[in-house]
């Protein structure tokens, strides 16, 4: 038998309402702070991401999805164009930006506020909630402004989302990467700590060391951490503008009432940081892999690829670990709220011919209506109800079809009644979960 290929996985109905929720109220949320929805290719030039990304990442060194496309006719010769796979967006996000000069009729100060909802694809070993093909949702705010402000309304925006969702078991985690100049005086402070304890660090880290070392915070080997530990951290080598950049985006997560733990050793994975950086993590069943939602300020990614001066700051989250966080009665609220409203049971050939039109009649009217086609005995019949986790039973037979009146049985309680179509429908436009008959 044919499965799915190994760090990939099918989304099943029954997950689905979660996943729908967490989308609802992202969208919500991006709706309520001023952010516009953007859809980039799932594939783009791989030279996009190696000078973005960086080289010297995790992300492009090991884990891209990359093939050459053959596709270009006056490519051939040189042997086809490189393609891969996007294994994050904002990238994809930023040359979009350029592409279509979105800074082109913007004021001083004015703000491009982008959302995106997609798959990204990563070569890494699967874990719980991360997977080789993921599903991600996030935001990027580009313009000329690096006000710290524009980072704590951000976060806010988060702060309002994951209580929504009613996720509260969580910590804000926030650090400063500084500035690329000062940053550079920094590594080679980090390079000669690292040296002498080279023989304690793993392979991936001994490929950091040597083309990036402040990737070794990264590393999530428990063997690395001794070291680790011990290292000089960059929040004590910030330059005077950072540091006080810094100070700012405290005080504006102090006045919204966002609690938040300086983490000095968290860099992020990813190159075009620039000053503020951030984690949320989840205390709930996530495993050790537990960050929910990582992002920082990205100042000077435009002009790695080729676009104009431009101040950048945003976040991401995977879906399939948001969707692990979501509290259990929670997921189970919203898995009982997908399930229809009604399941007709029909005695006999004629009920089975009339429940076709009140079934009709039913969804015309806005209520979730769910069948089977058999004719059954009563007691099967009932069981495919509760099996279907419909709310109510319509019972059908002969005497039903007859007097125009229908039994309907509240599959919680055990109450049932007879009511004519009109007023089932009614009914239904007052049931808490069903869908209001206009």
């Amino acid at each position: 038998m044919i499965q799915t290929v190994r760090g990939t996985r099918d989304i099943l109905p029954d997950d689905m309402p979660l996943w729908h929720r967490v989308e609802a109220v992202a969208r919500e949320a991006f709706r309520r702070y001023g952010f516009r929805e953007i859809r980039t290719p799932i594939f783009e030039k791989t030279e996009l991401f190696a000078r973005g990304v960086g080289e010297a990442t995790d992300i492009v060194h090991k884990e891209m999805y990359t093939f050459t496309d053959r596709a270009r006719v006056d490519s051939i010769q040189s042997g086809g164009e490189s393609l891969t796979l996007r294994p994050e967006n904002t990238a994809s996000v930023v040359r979009a930006y350029i592409q279509h000069k979105m800074f082109a009729d913007k004021s001083p100060g004015e703000l491009t506020k982008l959302y995106y909802i997609g798959q990204m694809f990563r070569r890494e070993r699967p874990q719980a909630g991360r997977y080789r093909q993921f599903y991600q949702i996030g935001v990027e705010v580009m313009g000329s402004s690096d006000d710290p402000a524009i980072e704590a309304e951000v976060i806010e925006m988060l702060d309002w989302f994951l209580k929504e969702l009613k996720i509260t078991n969580t910590t804000l985690l926030i650090n400063s990467v500084g500035e690329p100049a000062s940053r550079a005086v920094y590594l080679e402070t980090l390079r000669e700590a690292i040296r002498p304890k080279l023989d304690q660090l793993c392979t991936d880290c001994h490929h950091r060391f040597e083309t990036n070392a402040l990737r070794v915070f990264d590393c999530k080997n428990e063997s690395c951490q001794t070291v680790i530990k011990d290292l000089p951290t960059i929040t004590d080598s910030l330059d005077e503008a950072s540091r006080q950049h810094f100070e700012q985006f405290k005080a504006h997560l102090d006045a919204r009432g966002i609690a938040y733990t300086v983490n000095p050793r968290m860099v992020r994975g990813l190159d075009y940081y620039t000053r503020t950086a951030f984690e949320i993590v989840g205390h709930d069943g996530l495993g050790a892999q537990n960050t929910l939602v990582g992002g920082g300020r990205y100042d000077g990614l435009s002009e790695t690829i080729g676009g104009p001066p431009t101040k950048g700051f945003g976040f991401a989250f995977g879906l399939d670990r948001m969707v692990m966080a979501l509290p259990e009665s929670e997921a189970e609220q919203l898995r009982a709220a997908d399930a229809p409203d009604v399941f007709i049971v029909f005695l006999g050939k004629t009920a089975r011919a009339h429940s076709f039109t009140v079934a009709q009649q039913l969804r015309a009217a806005g209520v979730a209506v769910a069948m089977e086609f058999e004719d059954r005995k009563m007691k099967k019949a009932m069981a495919a109800a509760d099996k279907a986790r419909a709310s109510f039973a319509l019972i059908i037979g002969d005497n039903e079809v007859a007097s125009g009146t229908y039994g309907l049985k509240n599959l919680k309680t055990g109450e049932q009644e007879s009511l004519t179509l009109d007023e089932i429908i009614s009914k239904f436009g007052s049931v808490p979960g069903a869908v209001a008959t206009g």
